[in-house]
């Protein structure tokens, strides 16, 4: 794709690193049977290829308008059609560069101002999100779609006392919905000859903010993790950075992209991004006992584990090899609609991708859906008939019988 971008973005790094990304577009359209968005929509702008071309309009100096803007909120940046892309078309970062543009040029209503501003300043603060939701819940019944039902007791932590060590993010958000999974995680590595901690201060990984277009405040979230994470780090007592929820570990692995051009953090962003792992990378199958007949289990493959970060079908292995039977699942690369915020701010193109996601995981008859990150176990609990967890809960379990 020919490119002439206009003189205020041309010699920036954004500038030249969306200048490169155009640039190896070649209009195929592969990416539009992958997205869920042109699947619902049929609108060649809620695609990539569309998206792409209003993005690359901005970059040469068309004003933005209030319709671009919408487009691109439309996009889940669920990065399916990254792994569709023959070209290798990174559209996520392009798509960041864009938002970030149009965010500063296109004035929202003030309901969709007052609603961001709320989401990004109660979400990443763990403590005044876990207050909230413990007041709204006595309430729930006025509103269970939108207030998750009580988490389960997050169980012991084991004690470290394995030489092998390894890093857990707390997260914003899933301290308070799902305390278990982080604690279950500990169990089950602990069992491995693993010792998991957990760092004071590390709390949002960045995401929620970044992609609410509040990029500035994203990257502070990055630093802080960093800077929380950074002394275990330096003194070399952990081997890995143990991602819990997929969505965290996708943004985690890019740190070092995305603080590339911060003299003061791109060194240690980039370490910290080389040493993220999701957890089921670090569990590995062949180190737990072989078993069989512990019933059908439809595995749900968040976005920004398969698309995001590339990781595929190592889940489903650590629980067959656990003794449980993974269900075939229909159109499992399509998103189930959670993508961090989206489903709150657009939530009927996310109820409908919820409700397909749902019956393609249920379809298999399972007697429950296993997930690798917060947002869509929640998302899809809102809609599943059959229970809804982490899949190291189910593991943990597994392990204890």
């Amino acid at each position: 794709m020919q490119t002439e971008l206009a003189d205020f973005i041309r010699d920036t790094p954004e500038g030249r690193e969306a200048d490169a990304i155009l640039r190896k577009c070649v209009h195929c359209g592969f990416c539009t049977a992958t997205c869920p968005t042109y699947q619902l929509l049929g609108d060649e702008l809620d695609g990539p290829r569309g998206r792409i071309y209003l993005v690359k309009q901005v970059l040469e100096g068309a004003p933005p308008s209030a319709r671009t803007q919408l487009h691109l909120d439309r996009c889940l940046t669920c990065r399916a059609c990254e792994t569709t892309c023959p070209s290798g078309v990174r559209y996520a970062r392009l798509a960041d560069i864009g938002r970030g543009i149009v965010e500063a040029r296109v004035p929202r209503s003030l309901w969709q101002r007052m609603l961001r501003a709320a989401l990004a300043f109660t979400l990443p603060r763990t403590r005044l999100f876990a207050l909230l939701l413990a007041f709204g819940r006595p309430f729930r019944f006025l509103l269970p779609g939108l207030v998750p039902a009580p988490a389960a007791p997050a169980g012991d932590w084991p004690a470290p006392r394995h030489a092998r060590k390894m890093l857990a993010l707390a997260g914003c958000v899933q301290p308070a919905l799902a305390p278990r999974i982080n604690a279950a995680a500990a169990r089950v590595l602990d069992r491995l000859g693993v010792s998991l901690l957990e760092a004071q201060g590390a709390g949002c990984c960045g995401a929620l903010r970044y992609h609410l277009n509040d990029q500035a405040a994203g990257l502070d979230d990055m630093r802080r993790v960093i800077d929380a994470w950074w002394p275990a780090i330096e003194r070399g007592e952990i081997e890995a950075i143990v991602m819990t929820a997929s969505g965290c570990g996708s943004t985690v692995r890019e740190y070092g992209h995305l603080l590339a051009h911060d003299p003061a953090y791109r060194d240690k962003a980039a370490r910290v991004a080389a040493l993220a792992r999701d957890l089921s990378e670090v569990v590995a199958p062949e180190a737990l006992p072989a078993r069989a007949g512990l019933g059908r289990v439809a595995c749900h493959s968040p976005c920004s584990l398969q698309h995001g970060q590339q990781v595929r079908g190592k889940v489903e292995a650590v629980l067959a090899r656990a003794g449980f039977e993974p269900t075939p699942v229909p159109e499992a690369h399509l998103c189930c609609g959670s993508a961090g915020t989206y489903s709150i701010l657009q939530p009927q193109l996310a109820g409908e991708l919820q409700r397909r996601k749902v019956a393609a995981l249920q379809s298999g008859q399972p007697v429950g859906i296993v997930t690798a990150n917060i947002g869509c176990l929640v998302h899809l609990q809102g809609a599943a008939e059959v229970p809804v967890c982490h899949w190291v809960e189910l593991l943990d379990e597994a392990l204890r019988v």
